[in-house]
């Protein structure tokens, strides 16, 4: 039988790309890789890689973009990019508390996404 490692690229379709670049590059931080396919912005994100491209599919034929996916972004400081991203009048699903993962708390994106941040352990 095949052996399937795991999750090795996690990409978002958003209507506007470039306003998605600026979002999760200069308000979220996340660098951007060295190069990106046509139609997509590639982030240098570890150990996987993320991405928002062009739309494939109807964005417009629900309300409720990535319902029932969970995207959750390792940081090294969740309190700390909880503050930053309340600063820049970001919506806050909920606060930072204490989870199975450490502390946690979610946002949403300019474009619909719900988005979990963890302060991730650095070895």
């Amino acid at each position: 039988m095949p052996h399937v490692i795991g999750p090795d690229f996690i990409g978002i379709q958003v209507e506007d790309i470039e306003a998605a670049r600026t979002f999760y590059a200069d308000v979220v931080g996340l660098p951007l890789a060295p190069r990106s396919p046509p139609g997509a912005f590639v982030f240098d994100t570890r150990p996987v890689p993320f991405a928002v491209r062009t739309p494939v599919v109807d964005l417009k034929a629900t309300d409720k973009l990535g319902w029932g996916i969970a995207i959750w972004f390792g940081c090294d400081d969740a309190d700390a990019l909880h503050g930053h991203l309340a600063e820049q009048g970001i919506q806050i699903e909920f606060a930072p508390k204490d989870g199975p993962f450490g502390r946690y708390f979610a946002f949403r994106d300019p474009f619909g996404y719900s988005i979990t941040a963890h302060t991730v352990g650095t070895a």
